[in-house]
């Protein structure tokens, strides 16, 4: 199964890089990289070529014009570029474990979308994480992050630790499962099925709203939070503002209400030929 690894980023290049090097330690390594960039300086752009001969996978980078907070409509743009016919979504603070891509195709079904997990770092730690650290996989250790002065009790390192069978049986206990963009994938068929994001909305839970739409579609969530792990990098966001929430707001509850399964600003008027170009692709900043 031909398979696309989709995650947004903007202004980032260290968090960027970060997530990088925990896609070049994957056990399962027959991957595309989409890098969804949301008008990120040529900085970023830069890192990235910088970066490519380091790495085995390929990497299209998808850029777009700075028009503030736009992920949907880069993820949209990222979708259309992507050739595979499975999808995982992550995001570019956060680095995967190495079995991230292995345990998401195993667990992958036809009518399903998979709910994952993440784990929280402090700013401290964030930034103390070098390439030797991922490569050994030290930030995904309870006793690694405790020797980093992080307190952290069992419960709470439980999705560190759980894997194989144990991570499957912990998949059961009683969690919501919604589609989380740090952690979520499916069948490209379902997300062009729902046309994709939901342009009108900026930050506050268009993961949530794009979600939904695939559950009134009949595409059931299954959780898979104990079974892959990302660990999520500290970071601001400045770029929220109270309009941009309560505009979110709006519309996923008009989205639960009415039971829609499709958005009319999405991925569809991206899909006529060259409406993705490839200098978009290749991330060319005017």
């Amino acid at each position: 199964m031909k398979t696309s690894i989709i995650f947004t980023t903007y202004n980032s290049p260290d968090w960027m890089e970060k997530v990088l090097w925990g896609l070049s330690e994957q056990t399962v390594r027959n991957f595309e990289i989409v890098i969804a960039d949301d008008g990120s300086r040529v900085e970023t752009k830069e890192r990235i070529d910088r970066i490519r001969s380091s790495i085995s996978m390929p990497i299209v980078h998808v850029w777009q014009p700075d028009d503030g907070f736009q992920k949907s409509r880069i993820l949209n743009k990222a979708i259309v570029a992507s050739s595979g016919d499975y999808l995982i979504f992550t995001d570019g603070d956060c680095i995967p474990r190495r079995d991230f891509v292995a345990e998401h195709l195993r667990h992958a079904e036809d009518g399903c979308f998979l709910s994952g997990g993440y784990f929280k770092l402090p700013l401290d730690i964030s930034k103390a994480i070098t390439r030797d650290d991922v490569a050994a996989q030290r930030p995904f250790r309870p006793d690694w992050l405790r020797a980093q002065g992080m307190r952290l009790g069992w419960l709470r390192s439980l999705k560190l630790v759980s894997r194989g069978v144990w991570g499957d049986l912990c998949n059961h206990l009683p969690v919501k499962a919604s589609w989380n963009g740090h952690n979520a994938s499916c069948h490209k068929k379902w997300v062009t099925s729902v046309n994709g994001f939901n342009e009108e909305m900026q930050y506050g839970g268009q993961d949530v709203e794009f979600g939904r739409r695939l559950l009134h579609l009949g595409v059931k969530a299954k959780r898979i939070r104990y079974s892959t792990i990302c660990v999520h990098l500290d970071h601001g966001r400045a770029y929220v503002t109270p309009e941009m929430l309560a505009n979110s707001e709006r519309i996923r509850m008009n989205t639960r209400n009415s039971r829609s399964t499709w958005t009319e600003q999405g991925i569809d008027q991206y899909l006529s030929p060259n409406a993705v170009t490839p200098s978009h692709q290749e991330g060319e900043i005017a």
